[in-house]
């Protein structure tokens, strides 16, 4: 699906830049909220991978799901980090950017494959 090998694709450069950033958060000394972003930011890559691999369509969805909530989370994360100084205005707008990019394309990807039908084969 052409879909997924680009959110593949963009949930992993969004966890290359999520772990450059950790790492840039941990020389000022701030390690709850970026461990926190570090956590959710990375998790969104690993349930898109975990996804492909699916054992039903509907263990695919729920992948997603758990995704898209991560990205959410991460979301928020972004938000108080630029809000109490810890990180620049300018990288906050290159994640965020990155970030509501995949959730729009998770919401797409859950509502596309909650529409399919789901067909359990019962051999």
């Amino acid at each position: 699906m052409v879909k997924e090998s680009v959110l593949k694709d963009k949930s992993y450069a969004f966890s290359v830049k999520v772990v450059y950033c950790y790492k840039e958060l941990a020389k000022k000394k701030e390690f709850v909220l970026s461990k926190q972003l570090l956590r959710s930011g990375t998790a969104i890559g690993a349930l898109v991978r975990e996804a492909e691999f699916g054992q039903s369509k509907a263990d695919f969805r729920s992948k997603l799901s758990i995704a898209l909530k991560e990205a959410n989370e991460t979301d928020y994360c972004l938000s108080l980090l630029k809000d109490t100084k810890y990180l620049e205005e300018s990288k906050y707008q290159e994640l965020d950017t990155l970030c509501k990019e995949l959730i729009r394309i998770l919401v797409a990807s859950v509502k596309t494959s909650s529409s399919e039908k789901c067909i359990v084969n019962s051999e």
